[in-house]
């Protein structure tokens, strides 16, 4: 058995709602949304910039609908209305169909993504 580490989860153009980093967390990201991508509550993620090269990894937990909050140290990278890339990965032995969303500017999901074919 090889294992591989694959795409699992990814929000595409999230937008970033606010900066704190005076507050205990690190991403805080509409729970409607991770549920929608399959993230949970303290797994890790990677948070990528769109328009400037801030690349994280940090871990997420759920807010209220809209929400892209940056806090602790990660709000320091980001400020509001950034663009992300919010990316999650699994080890498998197998294709792993991902799911991913594209946002809009109010972090409301336009469609769903498929960048490739996976088999099953």
């Amino acid at each position: 058995m090889r294992l591989c580490k694959l795409l699992k989860s990814k929000l595409h153009h999230a937008r970033v709602t606010y900066a704190n980093p005076d507050y205990v967390g690190s991403i805080e990201i509409d729970r409607n949304l991770m549920d929608r991508v399959g993230l949970l509550d303290g797994e890790l993620v990677h948070v990528w910039a769109v328009d400037h090269p801030a690349r994280i990894e940090t871990y997420a937990f759920g807010g209220p609908p809209g929400v892209i909050g940056m806090n602790g140290g990660a709000a320091r990278f980001f400020n509001p209305g950034d663009r992300l890339i919010i990316a999650a990965f699994v080890y498998a032995d197998e294709p792993v169909r991902p799911k991913i969303v594209l946002l809009d500017e109010n972090n409301a999901v336009v469609r769903e993504l498929v960048p490739f074919h996976v088999e099953g």
